[in-house]
């Protein structure tokens, strides 16, 4: 008989020695990968996003776009690996964000456009600073969140300057851990040396503002001034000191009046105490006697790029357990409020148990249609393949996680199959008992078999290889799927091939002869039954024909599910997470207390969840990103008028309600019981489960002006509101926000010989504030900052603030000062909507979710679509809806559906030219092993027939 490759292989390997030291080799590598390789609850999604922030003070949106952002993304599009450009402009403000193709890393992301920016320098306009160049990547996402706060009973003796410094030290240790990434704290507010002027006693003394800072910073003022000899040596000399506190900036002499010395102290009131900074952050914990609520900031940990999440996080909590009681005071609570170690454990732990599971399953229908020592060798086989795939995945840089665990769960049921095959052929050829040794028949088995055990195993790779070419935010999240998939495809045919016939001969005993000898054996108990059914469905052409017809009108019903909605799509199904956010958005102008009344508010709607054990409050201030929210760019959300409530939840072992359907009860709690201010719009956020995206239904909306786009957009954004299953409808124009304009009177300027520069510097100090200087402490403290600025209460235009002095008169021989409202006029005004762009092209986007009866973004499009075609525009022009690529033609509106769809568009497109490419891989296979053209046709047969079972088992 001719043993072909597989039988040489088992001819070599069966009384080998080698063989029982391969098979320890690869348990031993398989052991150390699997305690090694890293652990992440979801796989690494390397997608750099790059800030290009500018300063366009002065500009309104419009401007800024025109001298600002359109140069911008010329220079931005030039750089290569860069896939889309994305820009907001508002008033004074322009971010412009490159996003690079999916795998770039991200360090070199910001190198270029950090080099692109700076060899682009002297196209700078005029009087606009240079951009500010600011990366993110999937490793700037915090693994562990500590929040920090005061137990009840001290609640009175920590406020946020205090909190701060404690995080900032803990900060300081927590970096020394090795692999500790990105570091930051949340609600940070800093102490700060804080001079206050009274308008009306700068008045009243003659002192102007920029009098009072220029006092105090030359007093504050230290230099060196070279060197002198002194005893025959030389000396440094230092010049001045810096102010030590309150007490120091208060006596400095500013002028004198009326022979009267005017000190700080006597035009403004020198304070000590945290920076007034329009944010907050408070901690809410559910307690025996119900919720409890005190001030608190959250520091967040990330990891460097390639480390180990569980390890990583497990260092960080040791040592704060180790600093608990010395750097740490026992009247501080540090509650983890993330945890992506010990999520990514759980999940890895949970798959590991359902992938033993499956083991054993198989094991078990081994032992019980072949034998219990078949059965043994089958249990070491399963192990040492999947142990492979792990050491397989390792070395090509991918990490144990939910995508990769299922792709072994998921192969589990083929990788087996070469050793059930052998063990079966083998058992099957001894059962002959004919004149061959058992090494021999064992041999011959494995020869028999071979040939279509290495056509299987390639036709299964060919099978799962083009899956690796899908592109996109989901290629990297499927590349384990193909990749490990084929692996363990692979080492589980050497396996096969090796170390099981040499196990079978070993451990296997011979049995006594069955009757009927060489042709008794006709396969068992399963051959037995599958001659029962098949036999009379096959016994005639007509039935054979028949059964066809069957099956294939039930493929075509199992299809028809999709029409008729009883089997509804979604790309990806809502993991059970341990954390939700409620994102707020109050319209333009609403204060810091108003975010956080409303935040407060949809708090006590939360908190009679009893699954929620614990929020935090986030009002002006972002909250520590994840990857959802370094996508939607939650990490830029600094503005009084913006929130977010973060909720923790019990673990998933002490609930019955999955997080989704928490979410979808929150939301409609939160739908009919909080009142918000018109415009004001409240989000409840899942982390998804796969790539985020700004939102799952989102529509661009592209016109030929901004007046047409933005009344498209507001049609669109209520046809989103009525249909029931879109919520959490948004958008990106917003509402124009209220604008105090302060203009310079030119000619009371002339009247009162006043410099516009001490006008604009008088207005600039008074409500943005100025940083002078810092108070140096030692190299155990950190300096405080010293500023100058209205206070919180004072931030308003009134006539103590019209009275503020400024100098006038300023010509030589004579000094006066005047008034700030005689030479101004001050009106009430709105500011510029913002203005979206995305890749060249003006757009404005409606966003929403889906929740409740359809939950996949198709459903919404085409309810939304329908709405369109039904809805009386009037004189509006109909927006045109386009599902790929953006439009060439602007002069009439269009509706681009991006967001999910377009990930999903994405991922079946190529997905379907996978299969195409896979099929026809599989039929040059099978031709190639069969020499016909029309056999191959029958093996595939099968493969639209599976439609009927994944249709049945989503019903």
């Amino acid at each position: 008989m001719k043993l072909g490759l597989s039988g040489a292989l088992t001819k070599r390997f069966i009384r080998s020695p080698l063989s029982p030291l391969f098979l320890i080799a690869a348990l031993m590598a398989g052991m150390i990968a699997l305690i090694t390789i890293p652990r992440e609850e979801d796989p690494q999604i390397h997608v750099p996003m790059v800030d290009v922030v500018v300063n366009t003070n002065g500009l309104k949106a419009g401007d800024g776009v025109e001298l600002v952002t359109k140069p911008l993304e010329t220079i931005l599009r030039a750089i290569p690996g860069v896939e889309h450009i994305y820009s907001t402009s508002v008033d004074n403000h322009v971010t412009v964000t490159a996003r690079f193709v999916v795998g770039t890393n991200e360090d070199n992301a910001v190198l270029r456009v950090n080099d692109k920016i700076r060899a682009n320098l002297d196209r700078i306009p005029i009087g606009i600073p240079e951009p500010l160049v600011v990366g993110r990547g999937i490793d700037d996402v915090a693994i562990v969140t500590l929040t920090l706060t005061p137990k009840p009973d001290a609640a009175n003796h920590w406020d946020e300057a205090g909190l701060t410094q404690l995080a900032q030290k803990l900060q300081g240790e927590l970096i020394k851990i090795p692999s500790v990434g990105l570091t930051y704290i949340a609600g940070e507010d800093p102490e700060q040396i804080r001079i206050e002027p009274d308008p009306e006693k700068l008045m009243l003394y003659g002192v102007t503002l920029q009098q009072l800072v220029a006092r105090v910073q030359e007093a504050n003022q230290t230099f060196s001034a070279g060197a002198i000899r002194y005893n025959g040596k030389m000396e440094g000399v230092d010049v001045g000191h810096t102010l030590s506190g309150v007490p120091d900036i208060g006596l400095l002499l500013v002028t004198t009046r009326d022979n009267r010395p005017v000190y700080v102290r006597d035009v403004a009131k020198v304070v000590f105490g945290p920076k007034p900074l329009e944010q907050q952050v408070w901690a809410l914990n559910r307690g025996k006697t119900g919720w409890t609520q005190s001030p608190a900031v959250t520091l967040a940990i990330a990891k460097v790029s390639g480390a180990n999440a569980v390890t990583v996080a497990r260092a960080v909590l040791a040592q704060v357990k180790t600093l608990r009681g010395q750097l740490i005071p026992g009247d501080i609570n540090v509650q983890v409020t993330r945890d992506y170690g010990q999520t990514a454990t759980q999940k890895s732990n949970e798959l590991l148990f359902h992938l033993a599971l499956a083991t054993i399953s198989i094991v078990l229908l081994i032992g019980f249609t072949l034998g219990w020592r078949e059965a043994a060798v089958t249990a070491v086989v399963i192990p040492t393949t999947i142990l492979l795939a792990i050491f397989a995945a390792e070395m090509m840089g991918y990490t144990i996680n939910r995508v990769s665990l299922f792709a072994l769960i998921f192969s589990i049921g083929i990788l087996v199959d070469d050793a059930i095959v052998v063990i079966e052929n083998i058992t099957r050829h001894w059962e002959m008992h004919d004149s061959r040794t058992r090494l021999q028949a064992a041999i011959e088995a494995v020869a028999e078999v071979g040939n279509p055990t290495i056509f299987a195993t390639l036709t299964v790779v060919m099978a799962l290889l083009p899956m690796l070419f899908v592109s996109g935010l989901m290629g990297p999240y499927m590349a384990p799927i193909p990749a490990v998939a084929s692996a363990a495809m692979v080492f589980s045919f050497f396996v096969a091939m090796t170390v099981v016939p040499w196990m079978m001969l070993k451990f296997v005993k011979p049995r006594a002869a069955a009757a009927g000898g060489h042709g008794a054996h006709h396969g068992g108990r399963l051959a037995s039954l599958y001659l029962r059914i098949a036999a009379p469905l096959l016994k005639t052409r007509k039935r054979a024909l028949r059964f066809l017809l069957i099956v294939g009108a039930a493929t075509i019903l199992a299809c028809s599910m999709f029409y008729f909605e009883l089997v509804k799509v979604k790309l990806l199904p809502f993991d059970n997470k341990s954390e939700l956010d409620v994102v707020l958005n109050l319209p333009p102008g609403a204060t810091l207390e108003d975010t956080e009344r409303t935040l407060f508010a949809a708090a006590r709607i939360a908190g009679k969840m009893p699954e929620v054990t614990s929020m935090q409050v986030y009002a002006g201030t972002p909250a520590p990103f994840d990857f959802n929210g370094l996508v939607r760019h939650y990490y830029a959300r600094q503005s009084p008028e913006l929130g977010e409530l973060h909720i923790v939840l019990v673990g998933k072992d002490k609930r019955t309600r999955e997080s989704h359907a928490i979410a979808i009860a929150l939301r409609r709690q939160l739908d009919s019981n909080l009142t918000l201010p018109p415009g004001g719009v409240i989000k409840v956020v899942e982390v998804p489960p796969g790539p985020p995206v700004i939102a799952s239904l989102l529509a661009e909306i592209y016109g030929p002006n901004q007046a047409t786009r933005l009344k498209v957009a507001q049609r669109v954004k209520a046809i989103f509101k009525s249909i029931p299953f879109i919520v959490d409808v948004d958008d990106s124009y917003g509402r124009p926000p209220p604008r105090l304009n302060i203009t310079v009177d030119q000619d009371e300027l002339e009247y009162f010989h006043v410099q516009q520069s001490d006008v604009n510097a008088t207005l600039q100090d008074l409500f943005s504030g100025k940083a002078i200087g810092y108070s140096y402490r030692g190299s155990d403290r950190p300096p405080l900052e010293i500023a100058i600025g209205l206070p919180k209460s004072g931030l308003t235009w009134n006539q103590s603030v019209a009275d503020t002095p400024i100098p006038a008169n300023a010509l030589p021989g004579a000094r006066g000062i005047v008034e700030l409202g005689q030479v101004v006029d001050v009106k009430n005004t709105l500011g510029s909507r913002a203005i979206y762009r995305r890749d060249g092209h003006y757009a404005d986007m409606v966003t929403g979710e889906l929740a409740g009866q359809f939950e996949a973004p198709i459903y919404g499009m085409f309810a939304v679509d329908k709405a369109i075609e039904k809805a009386n525009w009037g004189n509006l022009p109909k927006p045109d809806i386009r599902f790929v690529g953006q439009p060439t033609n602007e002069a009439k509106p269009s509706l681009l559906w991006d967001g999910e769809w377009q990930i999903t568009y994405v991922t079946f497109r190529d997905m379907g030219i996978a299969f195409g490419v896979a099929i026809l891989g599989i039929y040059v296979l099978v031709v190639a092993q069969f020499g016909s053209f029309k056999l191959p046709l029958v093996v595939l047969t099968p493969i639209p027939l599976t439609l009927i079972g994944i249709m049945l088992g989503h019903w």
